[in-house]
């Protein structure tokens, strides 16, 4: 009754139940319902004042196919591994229905008819070029910034450790060194002959590195790149990231939250990652709904 679900998750990890690995893949799969939920949120709950014919949904859309291409180029590169595995199926209908859905959103982009919206009076400090929120801009750079930097590194150079404190007992904890050990290591002369055994918990790894990736594209997209507008719609289309992020993130917290015990018995602290985690998605929540 245990296997796969939450209750899996034990409170100490050992050699036995490779909590690293099934943290990988728990939070790997709350990105990627995130990233899904990011894209249907906006549309199944209407945000109040939101209009498509002035543009408010474009921005979703615009992340959302950088999002389905990468998703689809990850998919593509383990396409031998997942056919050796006969598991090929269902990888190609996931990467034929977000092709045909980037293509519908193209189509959109390119033919929908966008308006200006009128002139609205501007808050104090406030241009047309202005960033919608400055206290949620900063704290993207602090907290999206730093996680990107982890999240880069598993998706283009897994196994690599940077100079950050514990940054080998995560990459221990999970399993990068036994899917991509760093060239020249004790890990790689361990385990190099084995790394093809791993290709799965590799993928794994990238995936989850890839779906948080796309979060922060969203929330850089947030902070720098959606201005005010001289009629106020940065601010509708900044809400609607925010309100989906909140959730999704919340989700990702969860997650971290349940394997918070495991992984400090692997002598691995989550609190600090949690608390900066929660600190911006209280940030995200309160200009998001607020």
């Amino acid at each position: 009754s245990q296997q796969g679900g939450l209750s899996a998750v034990q409170q100490v990890t050992t050699d036995a139940n490779n909590m690293g690995g099934l943290f990988v893949r728990k939070v790997g799969g709350a990105a990627s319902l995130a990233v899904q939920t990011q894209k249907l949120f906006p549309l199944l709950f209407h945000p109040t004042g939101a209009q498509w014919s002035l543009g408010h949904f474009n921005p979703l859309f615009y992340l959302a196919v950088i999002g389905n291409i990468a998703t689809i180029i990850l998919y593509s590169v383990y396409a031998a591994d997942f056919a050796a595995a006969d598991a090929d199926g269902l990888i190609n209908i996931i990467c034929g229905a977000l092709t045909v859905e980037t293509f519908v959103i193209i189509a959109y982009l390119l033919t929908g008819k966008f308006k200006t919206g009128s002139p609205v009076t501007l808050p104090e400090g406030k241009t047309p070029t202005s960033v919608v929120s400055r206290i949620v801009s900063k704290t993207i750079t602090v907290v999206t910034g730093f996680m990107t930097v982890i999240w880069t590194r598993d998706l283009l150079f897994p196994g690599e450790i940077l100079p950050f404190p514990r940054d080998d007992i995560y990459l221990e904890w999970t399993g990068a060194f036994l899917h991509s050990p760093p060239e020249g290591s004790a890990e790689d002369s361990e385990h190099g002959m084995e790394t093809a055994l791993f290709v799965a918990d590799k993928f794994l790894s990238q995936f989850m590195a890839l779906n948080m990736l796309i979060l922060c594209c969203y929330k850089f997209a947030t902070a720098f790149f959606i201005k005010f507008g001289i009629d106020g719609s940065g601010k509708q289309k900044c809400r609607m990231i925010w309100k989906s992020q909140t959730i999704g993130d919340s989700l990702i917290i969860f997650m971290f939250r349940l394997f918070a015990n495991a992984a400090f018995s692997a002598s691995l602290d989550l609190k600090w990652h949690l608390m900066v985690m929660a600190y911006e998605t209280f940030i995200l929540g309160l200009f998001g709904f607020l």
